[in-house]
């Protein structure tokens, strides 16, 4: 199945409404740590595959995956995808856009 990406507004529309989606941030430790969407979960890129016991659950519901500008979550959406989770959209823009 194929997933359109998420826009920056749609996000903030839909956290503005009180929506809860899975958001998982790609980038590094450091740069969540600076600053983060309320409510996401950091897994830097490189540490995902050996996270994927942890989002087990997460297969069939929608997950929400940024970075800083959407490349690393482009790559964290195709691997994702490849391991079965069937609703994996990219933050386009990433986190520079949704704060822009």
């Amino acid at each position: 199945m194929i997933t359109t990406d998420i826009t920056a507004e749609e996000l903030k529309e839909r956290l503005n409404k009180g929506e809860t989606p899975v958001i998982i941030d790609v980038r590094e430790d450091w740069e969540y740590q600076e600053s983060n969407i309320a409510g996401s979960q950091n897994i830097p890129l490189g540490t995902l595959p050996q996270r994927l016991d942890d989002l087990e659950d997460l297969k069939e519901q929608e997950v929400i995956v940024h970075c800083k500008s959407g490349a690393r979550s482009a790559t964290a959406k195709a691997f994702l995808q490849q391991q079965g989770f069937s609703n994996v959209r990219n933050l386009l823009g990433g986190i520079q856009t949704y704060n822009g």
